[in-house]
């Protein structure tokens, strides 16, 4: 696909992304739509961004920021919008969407409700950010660090596969009365 060349396709890409915002029907994260942009077409990076960019630019899309992450959703004028230029997407695209989106939404849904991520601040001190998001809000996050990389990416990799059993039980931990204290 080149960028300038075929208005018809970009103005269909560019439907496909209120499209698919308007489908979610609250705000998602710029990789968040991205994966479920390519899950139904094949689109180049760039071309997506620019895409983006353009759709914010004219009103159609709002961007804002939240914690350290920027997410889009579909305007009011995005969605009249919408509403008179959806037939220029072809049948199968919009197919392909209506087919997959409950699974890549359910994918989207688990993947982004536990994040950890670390990142590096000298040569052996790495910031780890652990947490539980729901519906965009951050509902537990604990911090620590890590010595080396090997040992940062195994927490990071640890919280991601076993937070649902973490979670409750860093829970019990902080809210259980212990009886022991008492008598240090």
């Amino acid at each position: 696909m080149k960028l300038t060349s075929d208005d018809e396709t970009l103005a269909e890409n560019k439907v496909l992304l209120l499209y698919i915002l308007n489908k979610i029907g609250k705000p998602i994260s710029n990789d968040s739509l991205l994966n479920l942009v390519l899950a139904v077409t094949d689109m180049n990076y760039f071309y997506f961004q620019q895409f983006l960019l353009d759709l914010l630019e004219n009103g159609y899309i709002m961007k804002f920021a939240k914690e350290d992450c920027s997410f889009y959703e579909i305007t009011a004028f995005g969605k009249e919008t919408l509403d008179l230029t959806q037939d220029i997407l072809p049948g199968i695209i919009k197919l392909r969407v209506d087919s997959n989106f409950k699974t890549e939404m359910e994918t989207f849904e688990n993947e982004h409700s536990v994040i950890a991520e670390y990142t590096p601040r000298k040569e052996n001190y790495f910031d780890i950010t652990c947490k539980i998001v729901d519906r965009n809000e951050t509902i537990f996050e604990v911090k620590t660090f890590a010595g080396s990389p090997s040992q940062a990416k195994e927490i990071v990799d640890n919280w991601k596969t076993h937070a649902n059993e973490m979670y409750p039980a860093i829970l019990q931990i902080l809210t259980n009365t212990q009886k022991e204290s008492s008598a240090l």
